[in-house]
């Protein structure tokens, strides 16, 4: 035997020993953070890998798709989905457990047992459910399509599975099916999914494509199969749910010739040799003649345009059939988006938070325009996006807080494109988007918060793209007569007993509103720049300094009674969007100075915000939100309404409270299980608040290009800004214990501002952060040191 062979040999064994140790340890533990180590060992050593790192140019750099564990988030109420896809891709294929219960918003959720198929659509962490469009589940079951489907136990084709023989990683997904006894794999493009299923039963192997597949939020309204020939497959699937019109066009590949085909219109077996089948649910069952272990591969081309855009799609991003290297490239491009941020820190805890963090913050908004720039439009017709990728997916009550002012730091490339979609959305629909899914508007929550996300970027100086045209479409946005527009305009707030949701919107109204005022005075549009910035005050006229509340008023001026500050509601009677007046009455993120005034003192606004975390966290009332989650005291920190408050306290000159109270929060909401998201991830949101938290600095003010100052977790966060620079945030001697700022320097000059702007960001330099066991109170706390409001101190 050579020395070679010798080394290979050893090698093996001690890699074979090492993977059965860690099996057994995981028997024991029970614990699925030991699978992980056990599958990153395998895939590190299929890959001739010794550590988590990767040599590039003659050095090593750590691999940071190896902190990413997309299972978390995917138990309780994160909603969010382990399947393959890339940053911001078209595609997200994952698998469907078959349940519509609202904790299956994703198609999946951890507790779950059962696999009905892979579908190439899905949402990340909302709190509605849709799309798992174009249904795929390889088999050997013998399927009845005459069967009426009520429940998932009616699936022939559906398995048993267990989370020992699953694993997922960035643009990766595998899961042992035990009834087939088939190893499914998949991973995916921008635009395209591939599908690797390896059968360790010959008999009676096929693939099934549903399209009637359905939960009670969507609905297939038309469908259509083509068989091209005995490897191709096209059509369509058109649906209503969530989105009122969702079209998805398709154009399926398989790697083998199939033998035979049975489709079925609904519950109508096709005839023998029919090709196209046109219905509400269409079906069809692929059957391939094959050997034990023989594997089956599976391309699928999806498109909102056209079949021919799906296959256009196919051909141009998987022109092969070479399933590892499509898995290596999506890796790849996860692991140049992660590699954009890198944290120095021994606790790989810490670690994989923070960059399954970075991952899901990058799921959404996705792609929507085919390669060639088609793609359907808000009103209904094709449209060719000229110039730009076109956009769809806005969950912008959620992310216009921090995912999209993440978005001008880390995506800089793709902000335009995503303002050019929020135009042409505004040309096709009339509006601004609010909740825009498959370039539908759904209308969902309140606010137009497509308005702080242009004017973010704008200030910013991102402008490659019609600036009147946008500052038209927020002007048409803010003037509206729907959605309570019209009673603010009126009463200058929203009358309690004209609308529903009154005093939540009036708070997001007059944000949004100064956010239009200051698009208006950098363009020169001063009678503009007055008028809404009359409107951001009108939260003032719902603060009622008795309670110390935000309170719903009536159109005589009188205050609503009863009045329950714990009161939480999907009645139409609710005040409050998804909460109650203690998570509400803090939205004045323009205007925190102003909030302050009305509180008449610094030490009553900081007792106030005190409460809100000490209180019971007990919720009154009838149908109450299950989005108020993650609660410390009334604090929410599982609904997005509650992202800022912890940095308030900064501005009331308290800084030290803002550091102690954010660690609370890191330390407690997130974590490395399933269930590590305590409220809806939210298209990225939960996330992002993370990871700006993590890095040390928080836009509480989305739009103003302004970050607070909180308590990094990492010795040091290092951040590409661009154009070759990097900003760093260092903080010496940072532990769990230590989370106090004691003092400060930026570029080696004494810092002594609780803020730091996006322009001193975006410059490159050195935020260093000496951090200490006990608060600094004198740090930082003169009236100069704190961040802008609209309001000046009348204290």
């Amino acid at each position: 035997m050579t020395d070679i062979n010798v080394i290979i040999l050893t090698t093996t064994l001690l890699g074979l020993a090492a993977t059965i140790f860690l099996r057994g340890l995981y028997k024991i533990l029970n614990k699925r953070t030991v699978l992980l180590a056990t599958s990153a060992a395998l895939v590190l050593a299929s890959c001739g890998e010794k550590s988590p790192t990767e040599k590039s140019a003659g050095t090593e750099r750590q691999k940071l798709t190896n902190f990413v564990d997309p299972f978390i988030g995917t138990a309780d109420h994160g909603h969010t989905y382990p399947g393959a896809t890339v940053p911001f891709g078209m595609v997200q294929l994952s698998p469907d457990n078959g349940i519509s219960d609202w904790d299956w918003c994703s198609g999946y959720n951890y507790i779950d047992s059962v696999v009905v198929g892979f579908s190439h659509t899905h949402l990340s962490g909302t709190g509605i459910g849709d799309l798992c469009d174009v249904l795929l589940m390889p088999t050997n079951a013998d399927v009845d399509f005459s069967k009426r489907i009520k429940s998932r136990d009616d699936y022939d084709f559906k398995s048993l599975y267990s989370h020992d023989k699953e694993s997922a990683s960035p643009g990766y997904y595998s899961v042992w099916l035990e009834d087939p006894k088939i190893q499914v794999e998949l991973t995916a493009t921008e635009r395209a999914g591939f599908h690797k299923y390896t059968f360790d039963n010959a008999s009676n192997p096929s693939v099934v494509l549903d399209l009637s597949y359905a939960v009670n939020w969507d609905r297939p309204t038309k469908t259509f199969i083509r068989i091209e020939n005995d490897s191709t497959v096209s059509g369509y699937r058109f649906s209503k749910g969530w989105a009122d019109d969702q079209r998805v066009f398709f154009h399926i590949q398989f790697s083998k010739p199939f033998t035979s085909f049975q489709a079925a219109s609904d519950t109508l077996i096709q005839e023998k040799g029919q090709t196209e089948i046109e219905s509400q649910a269409a079906k069809a069952l692929f059957a391939f003649d094959l050997t034990e272990k023989e594997e089956v591969l599976v391309k699928v081309g999806i498109s909102s345009a056209s079949a021919e855009g799906a296959k256009n799609n196919l051909y141009a991003e998987i022109p092969a059939w070479d399933f590892a290297q499509v898995r290596q490239d999506a890796e790849n491009k996860w692991e140049k988006e992660l590699q954009k941020v890198k944290v120095n820190s021994q606790d790989k805890e810490l670690k994989t938070i923070f960059y399954t963090a970075l991952y899901h913050s990058q799921l959404a908004p996705v792609l929507h325009s085919d390669r060639d720039g088609m793609y359907k439009g808000a009103n209904g017709e094709y449209i060719k996006a000229e110039g730009f990728d076109y956009y769809t997916t806005f969950s912008l009550w959620d992310t216009f807080r921090a995912n999209n002012p993440l978005f001008t730091i880390l995506q800089q490339d793709r902000v335009n494109d995503m303002i050019r979609s929020m135009l042409a959305f505004y040309k096709e629909h009339g509006l601004l988007p609010v909740w825009a899914l498959s370039a539908n508007e759904t209308n969902t929550m309140t606010g137009y918060h497509a308005i702080p996300v242009i004017a973010d970027a704008y200030l910013k100086g991102f402008r490659d793209y019609d600036v009147e045209l946008a500052f038209e479409a927020m002007k048409a946005s803010g003037m509206q007569d729907i959605r309570g527009v019209k009673f603010l305009k009126e009463y200058n707030y929203i009358p309690s007993d004209l609308e529903v949701e009154a005093v939540t919107k009036t708070l997001e109204y007059a944000y949004d509103d100064w956010c239009i005022a200051q698009v208006a005075k950098e363009m020169g549009k001063t009678e503009d720049y007055e008028y809404f910035m009359n409107r951001a005050t009108s939260y003032r006229n719902i603060f009622d300094p008795v309670t110390g509340f935000m309170r719903g008023k009536m159109k005589d001026g009188s205050w609503r009674d009863p009045f329950d500050p714990k009161r939480s509601s999907h009645r139409v009677d609710t005040d409050y969007t998804e909460g109650n007046a203690w998570q509400h009455s803090w939205f004045v993120p323009h205007d925190v100075q102003g909030l302050i005034n009305l509180f008449g003192s610094k030490e009553r606004f900081i007792t106030k915000l005190d409460s809100l975390f000490s209180e019971s966290s007990e919720i009154t009332g009838e149908n109450v939100s299950v989005d108020i989650s993650g609660l410390i005291g009334q604090y929410a920190h599982g609904n997005e309404p509650s992202h800022h408050i912890a940095y308030m306290y900064t501005y009331a000159g308290a800084p030290w409270k803002t550091q102690e109270t954010i660690r609370d929060i890191m330390k407690k909401m997130y974590t490395t299980e399933p269930n590590g998201l305590c409220g809806n991830e939210d298209c990225g949101q939960m996330s992002a608040w993370y990871l700006f938290s993590a890095m040390g600095f928080y836009p509480v003010n989305p739009a103003e290009g302004v970050y607070v100052i909180g308590s990094p977790l990492f010795e040091a966060t290092s951040i590409e800004v661009g154009a070759g620079k990097t900003f760093t945030v260092k903080a010496e001697n940072v532990s769990k214990e230590n989370k106090y700022i004691q003092e400060a320097s930026l570029n080696g000059a004494a810092f002594n501002k609780t803020y730091i702007t996006h322009q001193e960001v975006m410059a490159g330099g050195e935020l260093v952060l000496k951090m200490g066991k006990e608060p600094n109170k004198a740090w930082a706390t003169a009236s100069e040191s704190i961040p802008p409001s609209m309001s000046p101190s009348q204290l």
